[in-house]
């Protein structure tokens, strides 16, 4: 099985590759390397470029016959989406849909899209199953939910099958300590709270603190991103079985305060960091929580890493490992220059 995987080093692409490269799938990524590291690819072929670029594009799916695509190169954070919509609806809609058209055309018919529960909004009592209605209230959200619109609409006029994943909140590292978090993502909130506590960063902030939540912070839906990973694979096993379209939440149907991740990695590291509340971010909604049962039944997904306390000891060993990485790094550095006596 040889499988296209889009953003193939970067933060969730690569564990992908990881968990699909572990289990005998070749692998071809495209990758830019905009926010991914080369080095992070540990199976299969990298080639380095932008999936909008269209004649590289071609060439790619000229020189392979692939079986099925996993896509996840996107632009995701929420605030820069609202500062710049159309960057977003570039990466996400419009490429992804030039994606769909050139598998469909190359009759790749097994697609695995990134999603994300962003396309559900600020409804109802910020817990989600897949029937909930979809109503985005950031560009980020509304640009992957177009995304969904194209492949289901596809599908419908061809022989394309989809799984889409609506993530919740990726995060965490490796748990063999190959992979993690670039400093591309340095802006989420566990990745955030680890480097302060492995003496990366100074402080955190806490961005917005008057939300109706028990707390006051935003309430999220933490998945660690190996589960996330190996939730690809499952839901690429479900398409070689033949099976029918489907929209899946992967999450693990519960929520934690920004509050109680900074306190948990405070005791997880033995770190008392410093943390400064600050103001609201535009588009983020108060409380985003899964409900998750289809995806374990569906896919027979079996997580490995629930609860807060795997992911925070993961992403927390990720950080210290690159502290120190980055003092080796100056001592050499040091040791070189002429300057130094």
């Amino acid at each position: 099985m040889k499988v296209l995987v889009t953003g193939a080093a970067g933060y969730v692409g690569s564990h992908i590759v990881k968990r699909l490269g572990a289990a005998g799938i070749e692998i071809v990524g495209v990758d830019d390397l905009s926010t991914g590291r080369a080095e992070a690819v540990l199976y299969g072929q990298l080639i380095v470029g932008d999936v909008g670029d269209r004649e590289l594009m071609t060439r790619v799916f000229a020189e392979h016959r692939f079986d099925a695509c996993v896509h996840t190169s996107a632009s995701i954070s929420v605030g820069e989406s609202v500062r710049d919509p159309l960057l977003y609806y570039t990466n996400n809609s419009a490429r992804t849909i030039e994606l769909i058209e050139r598998c469909a055309r190359a009759g790749v018919h097994r697609f695995v899209y990134s999603s994300t529960a962003a396309v559900y909004g600020a409804g109802g009592a910020g817990e989600f199953d897949e029937r909930a209605p979809t109503a985005p209230i950031n560009p980020y959200g509304r640009s992957k939910l177009v995304g969904e619109w194209a492949l289901r609409d596809v599908a419908a006029a061809t022989a394309l099958r989809y799984v889409t994943l609506r993530y919740f909140n990726v995060a965490g590292a490796d748990p063999d300590g190959e992979l993690g978090p670039s400093e591309a993502h340095g802006g989420h909130i566990v990745k955030a709270a680890a480097a302060c506590a492995a003496g990366r960063r100074d402080r955190l902030q806490i961005f917005g603190t008057d939300y109706e939540t028990p707390d006051g912070t935003c309430v999220r839906d933490y998945v660690h991103v190996d589960d996330l990973a190996r939730a690809h694979l499952a839901a690429l096993r479900y398409l070689v079985r033949g099976e029918e379209s489907v929209t899946l939440n992967c999450g693990y149907g519960r929520g934690y305060s920004v509050r109680e991740v900074v306190e948990a990695m405070r005791e997880v590291s033995s770190v008392r960091f410093r943390v400064e509340d600050a103001p609201r971010r535009c588009g983020d909604p108060p409380r985003l929580v899964a409900r998750a049962d289809a995806i374990r039944r569906v896919l027979d997904w079996k997580p490995r890493h629930e609860g807060l306390a795997p992911l925070l000891r993961s992403a927390l060993n990720w950080e210290r490992q690159l502290a120190a990485e980055s003092s080796c790094a100056e001592a050499v550095a040091g040791a070189l220059d002429p300057r130094v006596t």
